[in-house]
Parts: structure tokens; sequence; C-alpha cells
């Protein structure tokens, strides 16, 4: 297999220089995917790997390059002071912003927004002393979700605990039994209020001034076995369609609207909810692309990506033409996935990635590099592809999506088997509700 064709250019369609800075090649596929439509790309990955050689043109430092780019585009929180200093130099920018990036990262902050736009939020309150909060439980027995913040919250997001008994007696007992552990990972975290339901996220463009349409509707799975089971991992796989702004739009990232105009933020903004009769409760910001989230966007969005980005990241007004029906995704990966286990890791490392027939449809790149015209696993986190497919109803997204995994041969390759499996009945509670209108 080779790194893309690059066919199906049109020649007169205007080229751009795209600049993708990563602290840890996020964006790959989605950099990929610009280069094969004949743009030029460059790429700045602050963890230095060998993921993408020889397939993108990588780069030791960004900064020098921000006169030669047309656009440029931050894949990740992090970067939100030096996106901001960009954009008040009248350069195009894609991603980051002081705002967004606390949106994301300071759990408290984002809950407060919430409130403040006048979303409905789930009860919150914020602890640093473990014995405290089991007081807390004691004192008001209920359902609640204990999730690491602060510092620590994307490091320990593996550790989020949800309570299943309606009197707290199981996180309770939980927080008592491993507080001496936990308080030296954690310092920080928040018990919120457990609510049942649909869990579902929407995500819009934003270009600056005014929101991008059609929005996108989509259902994480975030667990390492179907089901729902095992440990949190980043997401083993999303279900999405298009949609013109419904209600779960306009009562959620619709209202986000003034304050991302104030502070100038040009990118995807995303906010996961778990909705039931009673409301819609924003849980949690994700304001960036989503992984795999943007390679499943991919699958839906039929313009132009090079086209696409250069015409958000300069305030243009621009209509998204998707496919009707809807996507599936599925993220593949190796042992030792989703842990950081690096002599594990050197097992898989280089082996080949084969196709029984000679097409990538639908195949999108996580951790690999090209070597001798092969694909071959590479980085330290067993993250290799993202497969995607599209159908009219959501089963036959999932059977196209599925197809397209049976073709590739990989050793130990694994996966979840059930990613979209709950849409009709999912469906049938956001229908009831009112929520898709």
């Amino acid at each position: 297999m080779t790194n893309g064709n690059g066919n199906g250019h049109h020649q007169d369609k205007p080229k751009y220089k795209f600049l993708f800075i990563s602290l840890e090649s996020l964006s790959g596929d989605l950099a990929w995917k610009i280069k094969n439509e004949g743009h030029e790309v460059k790429c700045y990955i602050k963890q230095v790997s060998d993921e993408y050689d020889g397939i993108l043109e990588k780069v030791p430092e960004w900064k020098s390059l921000t006169d030669w780019a047309d656009v440029i585009v931050f894949d990740d929180v992090g970067f939100g002071k030096e996106a901001d200093q960009l954009r008040r130099a009248g350069k195009a920018v894609v991603g980051g912003s002081e705002y967004t990036d606390r949106l994301e990262e300071d759990r408290e902050f984002g809950q407060t927004e919430m409130k403040r736009l006048g979303m409905l939020t789930l009860p919150s309150w914020n602890f640093s002393n473990y014995d405290e909060a089991i007081q807390f439980i004691k004192n008001n027995p209920g359902r609640y979700v204990y999730k690491p913040s602060g510092l620590s919250a994307g490091d320990f997001r593996g550790l989020l605990f949800s309570g299943k008994e309606e009197d707290g007696k199981d996180l309770y007992e939980i927080l008592e039994q491993n507080k001496k552990v936990l308080e030296k990972r954690i310092k920080q975290f928040q018990l919120q209020k457990f609510a049942s339901g649909v869990e579902v996220a929407i995500s819009a463009f934003f270009n600056g001034n005014e929101f991008i349409y059609p929005i996108n509707v989509n259902f994480e799975h975030k667990k390492l076995f179907p089901g729902e089971l095992g440990e949190m991992t980043g997401e083993m796989g999303t279900a999405m369609f298009w949609s013109d702004p419904n209600k779960l739009f306009r009562e959620t990232t619709g209202k986000m609207e003034e304050g991302l105009r104030k502070t100038g933020y040009v990118g995807c903004i995303d906010i996961n909810c778990m909705v039931n009769g009673r409301g819609i409760y924003p849980l949690e910001y994700t304001s960036r692309f989503g992984y795999p989230t943007i390679s499943i966007m991919m699958e839906g969005i039929l313009n132009e990506w090079g086209e696409f980005l250069y015409a958000l990241a300069n305030h243009q007004q621009y209509e998204l033409k998707t496919k009707k029906g809807f996507q599936a995704g599925v993220v593949c990966v190796v042992p030792p996935f989703p842990y950081d286990d690096r002599r594990s890791m050197e097992i898989y490392k280089d082996l080949s990635i084969l196709f029984k027939k000679p097409t990538i449809d639908g195949i999108h790149l996580g951790d690999v590099r090209i070597v001798d015209n092969t694909w071959r696993v590479a980085g330290n986190s067993s993250y290799v592809l993202v497969v995607t497919g599209s159908g009219t109803t959501m089963e036959e997204a999932r059977k196209q999506t599925y197809g397209r995994i049976d073709n590739i041969m990989l050793i130990n390759m694994f996966y979840r088997t059930d990613i979209g499996a709950t849409w009709s009945e999912d469906s049938d509670k956001l229908q009831t509700w009112g929520y898709l209108y």
C-alpha cells in the first residue's frame, strides 16, 4: 500500500499551505487527507516518534513557518495562547484559544460556563479531601460519579467510577477502601450526581463568527470492551449523523455562539451530554477535533477538507455537504492498548498492516508509518487504525464498517464489535423525548 494516490483533485482549484501543530500526532490522518487533495502540508509533532514517517513531512519546529503557512492547525488543547496570538497577528488559524482550552481542561470552569449560558447541569461538588467526600456521601445518600479533575484529569481518566447503587454505598466503599492510594495520585476530584439516559454529543464547526451547518450528532463508545465494560479509553468507536440544528444543539452547543465569537475561536466544538425525559445535561466540552470523531466526519463530509478548513480559518460562510444517513467508525488496536507498556509495544512495532483486497476505502491512519510501500505499526500507543463506513441506516453503516475491517490483516488486532448497535433503542428514546427536531 502506498501513502495515498493523490488523484482526483482539480488543477484549477487553489492549493494551500497547511501547517499542523500537534503534541502527539493526533491529526495525522486529516493532514494526510489534505495532502492527498494536492495541498502542501508540514507537520510539527512535539513528542517526536516515528508516526507518519514516509507519509507526512515532519518539521523540527513550527514558529519560523507561520509566515509560510496559509492555514495553521492546532489539533489539541494546550496551544491556546499561541493560537490567540497568531489570530491577533492576522493569521488564519484552526483550533485553540485560551478560553476553549480552559473549557476542556478545567472541569469546574466548564461547568460554571454551562450554567452561565443557561444549560441544565447536573449538581456536582468539588473535593480535595477524601474524608470530606466520604462524609458527604454518608450525609447525602445518592448515586454519584467520581471524576478526577484538575491537572490529573486527563492522566487518570481511567479511574473515573460511576456508582450503581441508589444510596451511594458502592462509591462510599470504593473511596473508603482506596483513599490512601487515590489521595497520592488524584489531589482534586468531583462527585457528580448520576443521571441515566442516552449519552450523546453535539458537535459543530465555528468560523469565528457563526456556526457552520449541518451539525453533527455522535455517540461515543469509551469503554474497552463491548457492552461498555472495562476501563475508560480515549474512545473505541463512534456512530454519528448530520442534522439541521435541533433541540439537542439549541440547548447546548448552540448557546456558545456569542462566547466563541468574543474569544475569536475557530474550529470544532463538542459538548457531551446525558439526556433523558427530564432534560439535556451537558457533561464536558471537547474544544478541538475529536479522535476518532474527525476521521468518521471525513467519511460523512463530501467537501474537500483543504478548501473547507481554509474557508473556516478565514471566517467565511460555508455549506458542508454531507452524506445522508449514518456513519460509524471503529478503532482498531493491538496490545498493549490501552496500557503504556513499552516492552509489549516493541513486540508489535513495525508489524505489517496488510489488506486482502487492494483497497483502503474507509481506512484512516492512527500510529502508522510507511516503509517500502508497506504500512507498519508505529508510535507508542498501539492505536493503529480507524475504520469507517456509511449507510442510509445505522445497520448499513455498521455493516460496511465491519466489512472493511474484515479486509485487514494484522497480527492480534482487536476492536469493539458493537459500535452503533444500540442506535435503534437510543433513537426511539431521543425521538420520544423530542430532541431530534
